[in-house]
C-alpha cells in the first residue's frame, strides 16, 4: 500500500477528489497527511475533517529564502514516510533539489493539455489562440516547469463566446475525475497515461 502526501495552497477541490478516491477498499495507496504553504488554507480544515493529519509551513515566514522553506517542508513531509506527493494546486515553484529529492514520486495537475501553455492563464491562452479543446494533464514532476513526462489528459471543448472562469470551471470537473485515475493507476506501478 503506498502512502500519499497531498500539498496544498487553498481550498483543495483536487484534494478532495483523490481523497474520495482512496477512500474506496480497492485502491492502492492511502492518504497519510495534507501539507499547505499556507496556514489558512481552507483545505486543511476539510482534510482535519476526515481525520487526516494536516500540517503547514507559511512560505511567507521564508521570504528570499526558498531552500529553507523546502528544507522545513522536507523535514514535515519525511515524518509521515510518504511513497508519492501529489501537488494539488500547490502554488509554489519548486527549486531543483527539492525535486530531486522526490523525482519520480511526485505528480502534478495542471489546467491544459501539456506541452501547450506551461505556466499561469492557460484558459485565457487557450480561448485568445482560438483553440477548440482545452483541458488538464496529469505529469509527473520535473526540474523543468510543467514539463514532466504526462500521465494523463483530460479533453474539454472551447464553446463560442467562451470566457477563462467558463472554461476554468468545465476543467476543473475533469480534473477531478483525472488526476484520480492517473493516482491510482500510478500507485500500482503503471505509468500508462490515462486519456479522457
Amino acid at each position: 500500500m503506498k502512502r500519499v502526501a497531498i500539498l496544498i495552497s487553498g481550498g483543495g477541490s483536487n484534494m478532495l477528489a483523490l481523497l474520495d478516491d482512496m477512500a474506496s477498499g480497492d485502491h492502492p495507496a492511502r492518504p497519510v497527511c495534507v501539507i499547505s504553504n499556507d496556514p489558512g488554507a481552507g483545505g486543511l480544515a476539510r482534510a482535519a475533517e476526515r481525520g487526516l493529519a494536516v500540517d503547514a509551513v507559511d512560505h511567507r515566514d521564508y521570504r528570499g529564502d526558498r531552500p529553507a522553506f523546502e528544507a522545513e517542508l522536507t523535514r514535515r513531509l519525511e515524518a509521515y514516510q510518504p511513497d508519492i506527493l501529489c501537488l494539488a494546486g500547490f502554488m509554489r515553484i519548486l527549486t531543483e533539489g527539492f525535486v530531486a529529492r522526490w523525482e519520480g514520486r511526485m505528480l502534478n495537475i495542471h489546467p491544459s493539455l501539456l506541452p501547450k501553455y506551461r505556466g499561469l492563464h492557460t484558459h485565457a491562452r487557450a480561448i485568445e489562440a482560438g483553440d477548440e479543446e482545452g483541458g488538464c494533464s496529469v505529469h509527473e514532476v520535473t526540474s523543468e516547469l510543467d514539463g514532466g513526462p504526462v500521465l494523463g489528459q483530460a479533453r474539454v471543448p472551447i464553446v463560442p463566446d467562451d470566457t477563462p472562469d467558463a472554461l476554468a470551471a468545465r476543467v476543473l470537473s475533469a480534473e477531478h475525475q483525472l488526476y484520480p485515475a492517473v493516482l491510482r493507476r500510478f500507485a500500482a506501478g503503471d505509468r500508462t497515461p490515462v486519456l479522457l
